[in-house]
């Protein structure tokens, strides 16, 4: 299963959608599409799940950078959508939970900013 990611601009946040395996290899490609987004000056960011079929602790560590970066200042925050439940496990293990505001659909998490 090959990693994709790609990103879309609205008026009030940036939509990420990722599909595949988020590992050491393709961590540093989200971590880059999440950068540009936070470099430009945007920090409302809504990260769509729902084609993750792995993450692995490079990719956690993205998503925690990313976070930090646009909560800073309460400048906005990440907002993870359609998580599936073996991801969801890990955010929970690990302690993320209490970090991201999760949604269950994109609509939703964009109208949400």
């Amino acid at each position: 299963m090959s990693f994709d990611v790609s990103s879309e601009q609205f008026k009030h946040c940036d939509l990420v959608k990722a599909s595949g395996r988020i590992d050491s290899q393709t961590a540093p490609e989200l971590g880059a599409t999440f950068n540009e987004i936070t470099d430009a000056g945007r920090f409302n960011i809504v990260f769509d799940m729902s084609d993750v079929q792995f993450i692995s602790s490079a990719g956690l560590r993205v998503l925690i950078n990313t976070q930090k970066t646009c909560q800073r200042l309460n400048r906005g925050e990440v907002v993870l959508v359609s998580v599936p439940e073996r991801i969801h496990e890990v955010l929970d293990i690990a302690g993320f939970l209490p970090l991201f505001r999760l949604v269950d659909d994109v609509v939703s998490a964009v109208g949400s900013f």
